[in-house]
């Protein structure tokens, strides 16, 4: 649907329009740059000076410690989530943790609000924050939240919450499968990939997303 406001400039309009279509065709924000192309815009900077107009007129929130961190006035009530901040888990050596089934420094009490968009549709989710830098290069830096959806399978590639059963330990790490034998890849090049059974990896979860901490 078309967006038409008196109080704003075509410009304006454009930004927010596109924003609007973006969130129907994908189900989540459009980043920065998204709008610098969708929209003809020259540059990225000129994109966030439309941004914080339409923030200061109260069209938009933006969330600057979320990746496309975006929300339009009309759907940010009805568009949030509250979800468990259940523990810490390690994005360098592997720490250990209580058990198979808990993660060390549960607080049960602890919510965090994100954008449903974010979610894309996921069940069964929570978040963690992270221990470490080992991750740092795929965007996971110590003290980030990321936010988990509960998986006993990933796909190669994908960033996963690894149980290691015989270390007793929980790490947080790029998995791929070779062979008999799974490789759990740090994305700092100060660390080395953990190889081991793929009898001793239990998967705990999957990373949906990250909400940095600036």
């Amino acid at each position: 649907m078309e967006i038409r406001k008196k109080d704003l400039s075509p410009r304006q309009r454009d930004v927010l329009n596109f924003i609007q279509s973006y969130l129907d065709e994908y189900g989540y924000p459009p980043a920065i740059r998204d709008i610098t192309t969708g929209c003809g815009i020259s540059s990225t900077s000129v994109a966030s000076f439309h941004l914080r107009k339409l923030e200061q007129k109260g069209y938009l929130r933006r969330r600057p410690d979320i990746s496309r961190g975006i929300e339009l006035a009309s759907t940010i009530d009805k568009e949030e989530a509250s979800i468990p901040l259940i523990g810490v888990i390690a994005a360098g050596m592997p720490i250990p943790v209580p058990s198979a089934d808990t993660w060390n420094e549960i607080d049960s009490g602890d919510f965090i609000r994100i954008p449903r968009a974010l979610l894309a549709g996921a069940e069964n989710v929570y978040a963690l924050k992270v221990k470490g830098d080992s991750m740092q290069d795929a965007l996971i830096s110590d003290g980030d939240i990321v936010i988990m959806e509960s998986a006993s399978v990933v796909e190669n590639g994908q960033t996963a919450a690894v149980w290691l059963k015989d270390e007793k330990e929980i790490t947080l790490k790029k998995v791929f499968q070779e062979n008999n034998h799974v490789r759990l890849q740090p994305a700092n090049k100060h660390y080395k990939a953990i190889v081991t059974s793929i009898n001793n990896v239990e998967i705990q979860g999957k990373v949906i997303a990250v909400l940095r901490n600036l």
